[in-house]
């Protein structure tokens, strides 16, 4: 990838940006055509290729590894399908149905790599990943999971062992093929301490790899950069098969200046390269803010390519370095699976000319202040039922429109300020909105994006409190 960044013309788009958004949004179309525009990009979507999917080599086992990963973190739920749930099943369980049949199309058109975690789908994603694979042969797929002991209580060799038996009990299987110490990073050094090292966790894993249980070791990192730098520099101790890092087109060069605490993934990938570690990518859409661009750079995205939709720019930029083993995402719906299939059916590489327009999109991104959270949902569940991710989902999307009410006296003001506070309701109920957070604070170190969660539910809440009382001050 090139890198063409100047400095002085950063700088000066920094300061522009954020002005230049909400005109341009005016100027170039409202949500409600940025909606229709997607809808029509999957009415009109083609069946992706079979046979055609790009595949990469883990240096380690030799495994042909799909390209693209599926993310078993946000499986469809019964209120994502709309079917009737089944008996003993509310309407936010999992609908088991839907995972097979995504699976089962993933599979036919040449995904071999899943990733779960104890930890996604309120502790559910391993059991369906599990009831899903089950029904292929087991050299058809790649299964991935982790050690996720992020709380305390579960930091003892004897709950930590626990999670990790339970994982081939969910899983229905006798080896795991990649196996993650999870979150490295949050919580900095006691936390690596704590969860791994003291409780001789991975000297275990490492045996269990030399058994054969685990095919390959691996680890994901959020947060403290100084613990990434001490796995890395303990690789000839540990020999690391693989690594998991967040890697997207605004993270490579600018996630430092969307979180002060997050790390260039230029930097981290670099790393690894010098050690010949295969890095898989996560979060290639930045929780889907890539897919979801203010219009006006969806208008220069669709002047270049007016075939390809917006998240396929993100997912090829993802996909190009030759040292990415593979690509994972988070896919509900049929329709972005089969968008991101094309992408890597197979993977035409980001050009250099590409690549510097991503960067000059990246740059204009910078601008456009916005929370960064991705919807992982490491915060929830919420002792007291806030909806976290739901709050600041809706926030960044009605931000990145440029649509925020601003001040009285602007023209859309009163048509802003309606949609926004009525697409808070139609998006999370009424009691689960950020006025009912005590800042009791137990979210935070969950966040792997370190995000000040009470602090931003604390802006939000007086945000929408003034919304309602018709004042003119702002986020």
């Amino acid at each position: 990838m090139v890198n063409d960044k100047n400095l002085s013309r950063r700088s000066f788009l920094k300061t522009m940006a954020a002005g230049a958004v909400a005109a341009a949004a005016v100027v170039t179309g409202c949500k409600d055509k940025k909606t229709e525009q997607a809808k029509a990009e999957y009415r009109n979507q083609v069946e992706p290729p079979m046979g055609k999917m790009t595949y990469r080599t883990c240096t380690t086992t030799a495994d042909r590894v799909s390209l693209l990963g599926y993310g078993m973190m946000r499986l469809p739920t019964y209120n994502d399908t709309g079917a009737a749930p089944e008996d003993g099943e509310s309407s936010d369980s999992i609908d088991q149905s839907q995972v097979n049949r995504l699976v089962d199309y993933a599979i036919e058109h040449g995904v071999n790599y899943f990733d779960t975690s104890p930890a996604y789908c309120r502790g559910l994603s391993e059991r369906a990943t599990g009831i899903a694979l089950k029904r292929h042969q087991r050299g058809k797929f790649l299964v991935a999971t982790k050690l996720s002991n992020f709380n305390q209580e579960t930091w003892s060799r004897e709950e930590s062992m626990k999670m990790y038996r339970n994982s081939f009990k969910e899983l229905q299987v006798d080896t795991i093929d990649y196996y993650l110490l999870h979150g490295i990073g949050m919580g900095g050094m006691e936390a690596l301490q704590g969860r791994y090292l003291d409780n001789g966790m991975l000297d275990f894993l490492i045996d269990e790899r030399k058994a054969g249980r685990i095919r390959n070791l691996g680890f994901s990192y959020h947060g403290e950069i100084e613990v990434f730098d001490y796995l890395l520099a303990h690789h000839d101790q540990y020999h690391w098969d693989f690594v998991q890092i967040e890697l997207n087109y605004l993270d490579w060069d600018w996630a430092d200046e969307i979180n002060p605490r997050n790390t260039d993934a230029r930097y981290l990938y670099a790393e690894l390269q010098k050690r010949g570690i295969p890095a898989v990518v996560m979060e290639p859409l930045l929780g889907g803010r890539l897919a979801n661009v203010p219009q006006y750079l969806v208008n220069e995205m669709k002047q270049r390519a007016p075939e390809k939709s917006v998240a396929s720019w993100a997912f090829r930029y993802a996909g190009t370095p030759e040292g990415v083993l593979t690509v994972l995402s988070g896919m509900t719906y049929m329709e972005h699976l089969k968008d991101n299939l094309i992408s890597y059916s197979p993977l035409v590489p980001v050009s250099e000319e590409e690549t510097a327009f991503l960067y000059h999109v990246a740059e204009e991104l910078v601008g456009v202040e916005t929370i960064p959270c991705n919807d992982c949902k490491y915060c929830m569940p919420c002792p007291y039922g806030v909806d976290i991710p739901g709050i600041f989902v809706h926030y960044n999307k009605v931000k990145n429109a440029g649509r925020l009410p601003r001040r009285l006296k602007d023209t859309n003001y009163e048509r802003y300020r309606r949609e926004y506070l009525i697409g808070q309701d139609r998006s999370v109920p009424r009691l689960r909105q950020a006025n009912h957070c005590i800042q009791c604070g137990q979210c935070e170190p969950h966040c792997p994006q370190n995000i000040r969660i009470p602090r931003e539910l604390a802006k939000i809440d007086q945000f929408v409190e003034r919304l309602k009382q018709n004042k003119e001050e702002e986020l």
